[in-house]
């Protein structure tokens, strides 16, 4: 099959390997994916049909009256499948032969029940779920959901190496593997490594806004993509919120790039508007979450094992779910950047924490922030079942890091991170074993430290 040059930037995506890992387990559930709409994912579960199943049945549920009708009459998962074959997809559908795929599935409630069923009386079908705003539709219309009956996976924006791959540069980080986790790079990598972020900076990690910066090489027509998005993402609160929220909706998610600009970059509500509390915006806030538009990055004081339990809900950073679009809604222009004139220092660490943190979740981690009552603040604090690991991130070469010193001396956590533009390194801080690692090579902060422990 022939790809165009838009197409093929959405091939290669990591959560690929844990779909396939989910279609070889001998008793599978469904699989619910999920994620911030735009960022691929009808796009993947189509691609993987493609490639691993002789067969794939598609079925979009949003304003398809008559495919939700289909599920009005009972749950019934073998007369669901008969009919979707015989009346929608005009073909049978086989188990272990065809991949169905229900898009947009939150806009049909009963389909989600559903699901339960599927798991328990149909277990050698494979069943893919895409929603975007799932977590909003559960929230507002009490919807049954089969907890314990379907597996989960979060799909975000492309990542810096899926970016570099699009651009037909993975040997820049395949190169890279091969120094890490103790010599320096070769300026081989490390200048083109550092045009690219600039780029993905720039681009972010929303396929369409990538595959513009593909075809065109044109930063204006990039711009024009995420502004398009931006306005999408304003046009769902519309149609998806509570009337009487919107207004706050808007200032919320207005308010991002600005809280983050802050020396202090604490969440505040009264921020967003004066006046206003918590009160009055904390649902807004959370309908922002529960869509994937923003992350909350929660406070540690006192770091224990697990971290959730130490969590402080009420105090938290929020970050956007793309660094493309936080640059663009912060109406930052890309030659501030590609330049790095002075406009850019205000903001360049608030663009540097933010691609950090999704490179982070990306890798499936789970960051939070550690905060020594006004004397110190750690960027991020991750963990595995064994220990607490510090991450501190620097826009710039210089890491001299009081906060990360200050922790390293009063934790002493084996090891840690500090992420800058400095090359590869290791050396000791206090008693912690602290890796020196480029930004672009945020990446593999999962692999170095998890091998480690």
């Amino acid at each position: 099959m022939q790809y165009t040059r838009k197409e093929l930037i959405y091939m290669e995506r990591s959560i690929m390997t844990e779909m396939l890992a989910w279609s070889r387990k001998s008793k599978h559930k469904p699989l619910l994916i999920t994620g911030v709409r735009q960022c691929g994912k009808t796009y993947i579960c189509k691609e993987f049909g493609r490639r691993y199943f002789e067969d794939t049945a598609y079925f979009y549920f949003e304003g398809n009256h008559g495919l939700q009708s289909i599920f009005d009459y009972d749950l019934d998962p073998h007369r669901i499948l008969s009919e979707l074959g015989g009346l929608i997809y005009k073909k049978p559908i086989v188990p272990g032969k065809t991949l169905v795929i229900f898009d947009e599935i939150q806009a049909c409630p009963r389909a989600i029940t559903s699901l339960k069923y599927f798991c328990e009386l149909m277990p050698e079908l494979h069943i893919i779920c895409a929603g975007s705003l799932l977590g909003v539709s559960l929230q507002r219309d009490g919807i049954s959901f089969p907890v314990g009956k379907v597996e989960r996976l979060v799909m975000y924006p492309m990542s810096f190496a899926e970016f570099l791959l699009a651009c037909g540069q993975e040997h820049l980080l395949s190169g890279a593997d091969k120094y890490l986790p103790d010599k320096p790079l070769a300026e081989a990598y490390t200048e083109p490594l550092k045009k690219f972020l600039k780029y993905y900076y720039i681009t972010g990690g929303m396929p369409e806004a990538v595959a513009t910066w593909l075809e065109t090489k044109n930063f204006d027509a990039v711009t024009q993509i995420q502004n398009n998005i931006l306005h999408d993402y304003s046009a769902d609160f519309a149609k998806y919120a509570p009337v009487n929220d919107v207004p706050k909706l808007q200032l919320v998610w207005q308010s991002v790039p600005q809280q983050l600009a802050k020396e202090n970059n604490k969440f505040v509500f009264s921020h967003v508007k004066t006046g206003k509390r918590a009160a009055d915006l904390e649902d807004a806030l959370e309908w922002l979450h529960s869509a994937g538009l923003i992350h909350r990055l929660q406070l540690v004081s006192n770091p224990q094992l697990p971290l959730a339990f130490c969590a402080q809900s009420t105090y938290f950073k929020v970050y956007l779910s793309d660094v493309g679009l936080l640059r663009c809604q912060a109406s930052l222009s890309p030659e501030t950047i590609l330049q790095e004139n002075q406009l850019y220092n205000s903001f360049k660490g608030a663009l540097t924490e933010n691609y950090v943190l999704l490179e982070l979740l990306k890798q499936n981690l789970e960051p939070y922030f550690w905060r020594s009552g006004n004397t110190a603040e750690l960027d991020f604090l991750i963990a595995n079942q064994e220990t607490i690991i510090p991450i501190e991130a620097k826009a710039e070469i210089h890491t001299r890091a009081k906060s990360y010193q200050c922790f390293c001396k009063q934790y002493k956590p084996e090891i840690g991170f500090k992420i800058s533009m400095k090359n590869i390194a290791v050396n000791d801080v206090v008693e912690t074993v602290t890796y020196s690692l480029p930004l672009y090579l945020a990446s593999f902060v999962k692999k170095i430290a998890f091998n480690k422990n």
